[in-house]
């Protein structure tokens, strides 16, 4: 395979052994601030995916509450293929730091009585969430943050 501009793109998704957080990236900008991207991954790839309503709640919370626990985040965004998130975060942080804020942010969705932002006037498609299922995932993932530093299949 050819080397691809895009990091995730270059990572064998057969060897990968989610759930799993791994640093994906890190720019160093013009000015010499610092970016890591995370690859927050809940299902195993090719294997399981998250259903849109679930992806679009945890989104959501994870990037409303997540602020709660850091002054640091700049972004959590979705992945196309449905199986996990892009965490972006100024700085290079400790990897156990950011299984913290995961771990933090995960446990205040499970116990969300809401999803932020869930409403016509500040959301693309208001209608198109799932508490519940947001909850659920966030709880599956942290029943397995045991596994979360091992990114490759044995």
């Amino acid at each position: 395979m050819p080397f691809m501009n895009v990091e995730s793109f270059n990572l064998d998704h057969r060897k990968v052994d989610a759930p799993y957080i791994r640093v994906a990236d890190v720019k160093t900008l013009p000015k010499g601030d610092v970016l890591t991207k995370y690859d927050v991954r809940f299902c195993q790839p090719n294997e399981e995916h998250l259903d849109m309503k679930t992806v679009h709640s945890i989104e959501h919370t994870f990037a409303e509450l997540s602020r709660n626990h850091s002054d640091f985040v700049v972004d959590f965004s979705p992945m196309g293929c449905q199986t996990g998130f892009y965490l972006i975060m100024i700085g290079e942080p400790a990897e156990e730091e950011i299984r913290d804020l995961v771990a933090k942010t995960l446990s205040d969705l499970v116990n969300a009585d809401e999803v932020p932002a869930a409403n016509v006037v500040q959301c693309g498609w208001g209608e198109n969430h799932s508490l519940e299922g947001a909850k659920h995932a966030a709880q599956a993932m942290l029943d397995k943050r045991h596994e979360w530093a091992r990114v490759m299949k044995d």
